[in-house]
C-alpha cells in the first residue's frame, strides 16, 4: 500500500488550481528570462578557429552552412576515449531531432567535441543522429571553459570526494576520472554578420536540463520524480544500453 497522502477528486482539484497558478508565474517568468538572453551584449569572436569535419577543416564561420545562427552543444568526448560520455549522449537523444525544426528558423545546430572525426562518425552512427558533428581544436574547448588541465583538476582528483557516477561514466568512455573530468558539457550559441561572427550565449551544468534534457521535465511530473541520490551512480544510460 501507498504511503503518499490520499484525497478525494475535490482536494486533489483545488491544489492543482492553486499550483497551477504557480506553474503559470514560472512561465511568464521564463519569458522574462527568454527577452533578457536575447538582450545580452554580443561578443566579436575574434580568434581564428579550425575545426576537422566531413567535408574537410572548416572554420567557424564556415559551419554557419549558409544561416545566420549557429547552435553548438560541446559534447564530451576526449581524443582518447572509446566512446562519448552516456550523459552527453543523452543531451544530443534530444538535440539531433530537432534539427529539420531549427533549421526553418535559420539556426544551424551541431555537435563538438575534441575527438578525431573518425570515432566521432562512427559513434554517430551507432547512436542514429543525423547531425553534423565536428572535432573541434582544444582552444575552442578551452576558451569557453568546456576543458581543464590536469593540474587545474588537481585539488578535486586528490580530494578523495570523486562521486560514484563520475567513476561510472569515465569508465563507460574508456578513460580515467581525470580524464573524464578534464571534459566539460555546454551549449554556445553564435550569430553571423557581415562576415562576422559573435558569441551570443553560453550555458552549462544545470543550464543544460531546460532545453536539451527533455526527460527530466518529464521525469519532474512522475510520482517519484528523478530519484537520483546524491551517493549512487546516476541511472543514465545510453539508449542502446538499458
Amino acid at each position: 500500500m501507498t504511503e503518499h497522502r490520499i484525497g478525494t477528486q475535490e482536494e486533489w482539484q483545488d491544489e492543482r488550481d492553486e499550483l497551477l497558478k504557480e506553474e503559470k508565474e514560472l512561465t511568464h517568468r521564463g519569458d522574462e528570462l527568454t527577452k533578457k538572453r536575447q538582450a545580452l551584449p554580443w561578443v566579436l569572436v575574434e580568434k581564428e578557429y579550425e575545426f576537422e569535419t566531413a567535408d574537410g577543416t572548416r572554420s567557424l564561420a564556415d559551419l554557419f552552412d549558409g544561416r545566420s545562427q549557429l547552435m553548438i552543444y560541446h559534447f564530451m568526448f576526449g581524443p582518447d576515449w572509446t566512446a562519448g560520455c552516456p550523459v552527453c549522449s543523452s543531451i544530443a537523444d534530444t538535440i539531433a531531432p530537432q534539427r529539420p525544426h531549427l533549421n526553418a528558423r535559420d539556426t544551424t545546430v551541431l555537435f563538438s567535441s575534441r575527438a578525431p572525426q573518425e570515432k566521432l562518425d562512427a559513434y554517430k552512427q551507432r547512436m542514429g543522429w543525423d547531425l553534423p558533428w565536428v572535432s573541434a581544436e582544444t582552444d575552442f574547448q578551452r576558451d569557453l571553459g568546456f576543458f581543464n588541465t590536469e593540474e587545474e583538476l588537481r585539488p578535486f582528483l586528490e580530494s578523495g570526494q570523486i562521486p560514484p557516477t563520475v567513476t561510472q561514466n569515465a569508465e563507460m568512455c574508456g578513460t580515467d576520472e581525470g580524464g573524464y573530468v578534464a571534459e566539460g558539457p555546454g551549449l554556445s550559441v553564435y550569430a553571423l554578420g557581415g562576415g562576422d561572427v559573435y558569441r551570443t550565449y553560453v550555458t552549462t551544468a544545470r543550464g543544460l536540463e531546460g532545453p536539451a534534457m527533455a526527460y527530466y521535465q518529464l521525469l519532474d511530473r512522475t510520482p517519484s520524480g528523478r530519484n537520483e541520490p546524491p551517493d549512487e551512480p546516476l541511472w543514465l544510460r545510453r539508449h542502446d544500453e538499458y
